[in-house]
């Protein structure tokens, strides 16, 4: 039975972290990681208002082949980079444990990610192999997705069951919009761009939980 874990690394413990590690960036979100050829190049998103610096600034590191936007927004750029990932041992030991990349959200501290694993013996190799590179590991929330003990959350963390319970009681979700991003950030205390980045990640995992699951069953 597969196995989801929650866990905080910090930044300067992995060798992507390091590379997005830019002044002035307060969050980066990792999109997806496309196979091509033997790399996995990731896709992530940061703000608008920093993108030409941080792009600067990122090809400047020994490590990064290239990088490039892919999509621009209003509020937010859509990155792809390409680095050179044999030093990079994290990855290396989700790839050897064949752990899948759920979700990954970065500072210039700390990053969160979620991973599924195919067992629990998986996930202590994994656990096993950041241990003897090093890499510390702040294990946040460990469940089986499709255990019928593992809660009615549909893999929502706290935060974001949190901010999605309160934009459908204060009619985010209504039309007309009963409420806008920024009353929710007054409410829950935090960023606007943190609001909006918490909601689209619970719709992600409630979609993933829900039906996305039901379908690969039937």
């Amino acid at each position: 039975m597969s196995v989801i874990a929650e866990f905080r690394v910090p930044s300067s413990d992995f060798e992507l972290g390091r590379i997005l590690d830019v002044e002035g960036i307060t969050s980066i979100e990792l999109e997806n990681l496309v196979p091509i050829g033997e790399a996995a190049v990731p896709l992530f998103w940061i703000h608008n208002s920093t993108r030409q610096s941080f792009l600067e600034s990122i090809q400047r590191h020994p490590a990064v082949t290239s990088a490039a936007e892919v999509d621009v927004f209003d509020d937010r750029t859509l990155f792809t980079l390409d680095w050179d990932a044999n030093h990079d041992h994290l990855f290396e030991g989700i790839a050897e444990s064949e752990g899948q990349l759920l979700s990954a959200v970065g500072t210039p501290d700390t990053w969160e990610f979620e991973l599924r694993f195919p067992d629990h013996d998986a996930l202590s190799e994994f656990r096993t192999h950041c241990e003897d590179a090093q890499i510390s590991l702040e294990v946040q929330r460990v469940f089986n997705p499709t255990k019928p003990d593992a809660g009615p959350w549909y893999g929502l963390t706290e935060l974001q069951r949190e901010a999605i319970t309160l934009a459908v009681r204060m009619g985010y979700y209504d039309i007309p919009r009963g409420c806008t991003t920024k009353e929710l950030a007054d409410e829950l205390g935090i960023s606007d761009q943190a609001v909006t980045e918490r909601l689209r990640r619970a719709i992600v995992s409630l979609v993933r939980y829900t039906l996305v699951h039901t379908e690969s069953e039937g």
